[in-house]
C-alpha cells in the first residue's frame, strides 16, 4: 500500500479511536505537586528573563541556565552537553539514562525568540520580565517556546529526583536559532556534529498546541506534519536618476505593482491526508459559526473548502500554501530615482507543493520582467510522520487524564518548525504541548505574547504523564 494511503487509514484509524464529541469537565484538571510547579515557574522566568532574540541575542545563557538547574538535580557533567557552532549560540543536551530496552525518547524545545521591541508593548508589560497579570503570563517566549523548554527541565529534574528508571533514555534537547535557521540552527548542527547525542525512536516538540472557543477547551491537537517555509527575494533595479525628473520607470513602483498583485492572489485551496482527517474530525467537534462552515464537510468540494478558509486564518493557511511581503528596502537618497527596491516574500508551502511550482507562480503573478525573483537560503522538506498505536495510545492517556471529553486531534500545522529537520533525518517527531491557547487570540511572534497561567501548569501535567507513558514498557 502507499506511504500516503497508509498514513491517511492510520489518521482515520485514530480519529475513529479518539472519539468526537467533548464533554463538560466536572472537575479542575489535576496538578503537579506544589514544589515541582514552583521549580517549573521558575525556571520559566529566568529563561523568559534571558534576552536571547534571534537576531541579536544569546542562546547561551538559556543553554548554561538549564544546565546549572541539572548539576544542581544530580545530573552528572558528563550526561550534560553544552556546545554550538558560535559562543553565543550554544545548544544544551542532557539525558537521564534508562533500561535501554527502547532506543531513546528526545524531548525538544528551542531557546531563542523573535525579537520585541519594549515600545511596541503595552505600557505595562516588558517583553523580557515575566509578568503575572489577569490570569496571564505576558513575556516574549511565553508561547513560543520558552513555556515547553522550562518543562522539559522541570520533567527531567522530577524524574532524577523521584528516582524514576524509563525504559529508554530520555533525551532533552533545547536548540539555538529555530525562528530564523540559517547558519547557526541548532538542530541542523547537532545533527550534522553530534548526532549520537540526540538519535531517538521518536521526538516530541512543539506545534502542538489545546484550542480555546470561547473560553471552551475544544480539541488538544497533535501535530503529525508541517509546511515548510521557503523565503524569496523580488528584486527590481535601475539606473536611476535625479528626483526632480520622475519618469514611470520607477523601481519602486515595479516592485509596489507585483506586491500589489500578490496581495489579491490566493494559491489554490487543497487537502492532504493530514488536514482532511483533521477537519472531518473538527466537522464532529465545532459549534457555532466554525460548525456551520465545516458542515458536510468534502475534502473535492471547492465549496466546502472555501467555506472552511474564510471561516478562520489558520484553516485559511493550512489549506493552501502561502506567501506574503515581510520585509522591504529601496533607495539611496531622499532625492534620487531608486536604483534598487527589494522586498521578502515569506512562502510557507504546503507539502506536495514544490518549490518550482511556487516560484513560478509568484513570478505569473508579478507579471513584471523588472522584477527578479530568487530563493534566499536553503530549502528543507520532511515528510508527515506516522500514527503509531503506541504514540496514539500514549497522548490518549494522558489527555483524557488530565481534560476528560476533549478529544485529540491529528492535525498539520501552517508553519515550519525544528520537526522537520528531524523528521527528514529520519526521527519521527510529533508537536504536542497542552498548552491551551484562543484560536482567535494567537500571539505568537506578535505583541503581548501570553500564556494562561492555569494552562502552564495543566500542560507541566499532562506532558509528564505523557513522558511516563512513552517510557514505561507496556
Amino acid at each position: 500500500m502507499p506511504r500516503s494511503r497508509l498514513f491517511c487509514l492510520s489518521l482515520c484509524l485514530a480519529c475513529a479511536a479518539l472519539g468526537t464529541t467533548s464533554t463538560a469537565q466536572t472537575a479542575a484538571p489535576p496538578l503537579p505537586p506544589a514544589a515541582d510547579r514552583q521549580l517549573a515557574h521558575d525556571i520559566f522566568k529566568q529563561f523568559i528573563e534571558i534576552k536571547s532574540g534571534y537576531t541579536t541575542g544569546s542562546t547561551t545563557p538559556v543553554a548554561e541556565a538549564a544546565a546549572a538547574r541539572l548539576r544542581a538535580a544530580g545530573f552528572p557533567a558528563s550526561d550534560i552537553f553544552l556546545g554550538g557552532p558560535i559562543p553565543t549560540k550554544f545548544n544544551l543536551v542532557v539525558r537521564l539514562h534508562g533500561s535501554g530496552a527502547r532506543k531513546p525518547l528526545l524531548l525538544l524545545a528551542h531557546e531563542d525568540v523573535v525579537e520585541a521591541k519594549r515600545e511596541d508593548w503595552s505600557p505595562d508589560l516588558d517583553p523580557y520580565i515575566l509578568t503575572e497579570k489577569d490570569g496571564y503570563f505576558y513575556g516574549r517566549g511565553t508561547s513560543d517556546d520558552k513555556d515547553q523548554a522550562a518543562i522539559w527541565i522541570a520533567t527531567l529534574v522530577r524524574m532524577k529526583r523521584e528516582g524514576f528508571v524509563p525504559d529508554r533514555d530520555i533525551i532533552v534537547a533545547l536548540t539555538a536559532d529555530e525562528e530564523g535557521g540559517g547558519p547557526y540552527s541548532g538542530i541542523v548542527w547537532l545533527l550534522k556534529n553530534h548526532r549520537n547525542l540526540i538519535d531517538a525512536e521518536l521526538a516530541l516538540n512543539e506545534g502542538g498546541y489545546g484550542e480555546l472557543s470561547h473560553g471552551a477547551k475544544v480539541a488538544n491537537d497533535l501535530q503529525v506534519a508541517e509546511k515548510y517555509m521557503v523565503s524569496f527575494r523580488f528584486e527590481v533595479h535601475n539606473k536611476g536618476g535625479h528626483a526632480s525628473l520622475p519618469v514611470p520607470d520607477n523601481a519602486i513602483y515595479h516592485l509596489a505593482g507585483a506586491l500589489t498583485r500578490l496581495g489579491g492572489f490566493g494559491f489554490p485551496l487543497k487537502t492532504n491526508d493530514a488536514t482532511a482527517a483533521y477537519f472531518k474530525q473538527m466537522e464532529k467537534i465545532e459549534t457555532g459559526p466554525a460548525a456551520q462552515a465545516l458542515k458536510g464537510f468534502d475534502p473535492a468540494s471547492r465549496a466546502s473548502l472555501e467555506r472552511a478558509a474564510a471561516a478562520s486564518p489558520t484553516w485559511n493557511s493550512m489549506l493552501r500554501t502561502t506567501c506574503v511581503a515581510t520585509q522591504l528596502e529601496g533607495g539611496h537618497a531622499i532625492n534620487a530615482l531608486p536604483q534598487l527596491a527589494a522586498a521578502n516574500i515569506n512562502c510557507r508551502v504546503l507539502p506536495g507543493d514544490s518549490v518550482d511550482y511556487v516560484q513560478s507562480t509568484l513570478k505569473r503573478i508579478a507579471a513584471d520582467d523588472q522584477v527578479a525573483i530568487s530563493i534566499l537560503g536553503e530549502v528543507h522538506e520532511a515528510p508527515a510522520s506516522p500514527m503509531t498505536p503506541q504514540l496514539l495510545n500514549a497522548v490518549t492517556r494522558a489527555s483524557a487524564l488530565e481534560w476528560p471529553g476533549v478529544p485529540v486531534v491529528p492535525m498539520m500545522v501552517p508553519y515550519a518548525t525544528d520537526g522537520m529537520y528531524l523528521r527528514a533525518a529520519g526521527i519521527p517527531t510529533y508537536g504536542v504541548q497542552g498548552f491551551f491557547m484562543d484560536r482567535d487570540d494567537i500571539r505568537f511572534h506578535g505583541r503581548d505574547e501570553r500564556l494562561l497561567i492555569a494552562s502552564f501548569y495543566e500542560a507541566q501535567a499532562f506532558l509528564y504523564g505523557l513522558v511516563k507513558n512513552l517510557s514505561t514498557d507496556p
